[in-house]
């Protein structure tokens, strides 16, 4: 239903393809984290902790996957729209990665980017067809505990 209709719009799937670039392996995430870090230097233990935090859930993500091993939609009416490292689904190792990552840039930059970041992602990994729905709810569950874990784990010291 999402392929569809959000799918069907002009330059969605090539949006969504540009995402999951950036996302993959939570590369693009610590990216930025390394940029942040060089430009703004009296936090850069902050930046640091965005990319922990960004790699970490994604490391999380890939031994529940391991554990899980839930097989990706593979259903004739799916369009599969992108390559993937692994033949695994749950849970999604983008809005893993993504979310931890949007919770922890947004708590550094005072901006409400879980609410901008997230939603998008998570779309765009049912718009390549890669995933169900409970795969992308997980793994942004699982983000956001990671991302407490950093949080707290910051505020101790």
């Amino acid at each position: 239903m999402i392929q569809s209709t959000v799918g069907a719009q002009p330059g969605a799937v090539a949006v969504a393809r540009g995402m999951s670039h950036f996302g993959e392996h939570a590369l693009g995430w610590v990216a930025i984290a390394g940029i942040g870090a060089v430009l703004d230097a009296p936090r850069r233990r902050q930046w640091a902790g965005v990319a922990v935090g960004a790699v970490g859930s994604h490391a999380a993500s890939i031994v529940i996957k391991r554990v899980v091993r839930r097989p990706r939609p593979n259903d004739p009416s799916v369009h599969i729209n992108v390559s993937t490292p692994s033949k695994l689904s749950f849970p999604s190792s983008h809005a893993t990665s993504t979310t931890a990552a949007a919770v922890l840039l947004g708590r550094l930059t005072g901006l409400p980017l879980t609410a901008v970041l997230v939603p998008p992602m998570l779309l765009s990994r049912l718009v390549l067809g890669v995933h169900y729905p409970t795969d992308v709810l997980a793994g942004s569950a699982l983000g956001a505990i990671s991302a407490a874990a950093i949080l707290k784990f910051e505020g101790d010291k």
